[in-house]
């Protein structure tokens, strides 16, 4: 009689915990669409204010002020260039 007991026992505990996974997840989604609805902002050249233009001259993509002032990477293509020249 008490192994009955105990099983049920772990029954109730194996929902509870999915239900809780669920409601974590739902949670996340929320969080999530919340994160798209938002406008991305725009990336302006320190020096002329001008919205960068993003351009993908070979291999990389680079973000660059129209008016010549030069030309931004993120990370991930920084670390791929410093590859290639070392």
């Amino acid at each position: 009689m008490s192994d009955e007991k105990d099983r049920y026992g772990d029954k109730l505990r194996d929902l509870e915990k999915a239900r809780e996974e669920q409601w974590a997840r739902d949670e996340d989604q929320k969080l999530l669409a919340k994160l798209r609805e938002k406008p991305h902002p725009e990336l302006l050249c320190p020096q002329c204010q001008s919205k960068l233009v993003a351009s993908t001259g070979g291999p990389f993509a680079t973000m660059g002020c129209p008016s010549g002032h030069g030309a931004w990477v993120d990370h991930q293509t920084l670390e791929a260039l410093l590859k290639r020249v070392r």
